[in-house]
């Protein structure tokens, strides 16, 4: 079996963010086929940051709302993308879209994903397992583009948006300019 892993890559904070925030790294490993490992790593002043409490894991939606690891993927030449959601809750959200913002529905998932948190006075880590259905990973090897943030909520209730890219204006996560990651099968 071969395995894709990508190196380290900094999030970049959309505009001012609090100072109890360090910077938020993430990597991604394609350990089979059909599976994606999303390794995030919030650098921060914990006590300073609102972390949503661990809860049983299942699917949830508004995970975005509080401090949530995301990731949005499209197959380039399908259309639409679908967006993942990881809380440090151990809730998750899957869902499919059919062209930017519009369409949303929940995709169905077999297997749900496995979440691993770590949290440390000086960071947050996040990893999550999926098996991706179908949907999101047809078959045939195709290279998938990854657009991977995380939205960091402080002590205020403030919100900060990270991304390996932003699109141009306020932050939106779905817009295909920040699809920039590429994984190859």
């Amino acid at each position: 079996m071969t395995f894709i892993e990508t190196q380290w890559a900094p999030l970049v904070g959309y505009g001012s963010h609090s100072d109890a925030i360090g910077g938020v790294d993430v990597r991604v490993r394609r350990t089979e086929p059909d599976t994606l490992v999303f390794q995030y790593v919030l650098r921060a002043k914990m006590p300073r940051i609102r972390v949503p409490s661990a809860q049983s894991p299942e699917r949830a939606d508004n995970l975005w709302k509080h401090t949530c690891f995301e990731a949005f993927i499209a197959v380039p030449g399908v259309p639409g993308y679908h967006e993942l959601n990881f809380s440090p809750s151990r809730r998750w959200a899957l869902y499919t879209f059919s062209a930017h913002r519009e369409g949303m529905s929940p995709t169905n998932v077999t297997v749900p994903p496995s979440l691993e948190v770590r949290n440390f006075d000086d960071r947050l880590e996040l990893d999550a397992a999926i098996r991706l259905p179908e949907p999101v990973d047809p078959p045939g090897g195709r290279t998938l583009k990854l657009a991977l943030t995380t939205v960091v909520e402080d002590e205020s209730g403030t919100l900060s948006y990270w991304a390996l890219k932003h699109a141009p204006g306020k932050p939106d996560f779905h817009h295909p300019d920040g699809f920039v990651l590429e994984l190859t099968p």
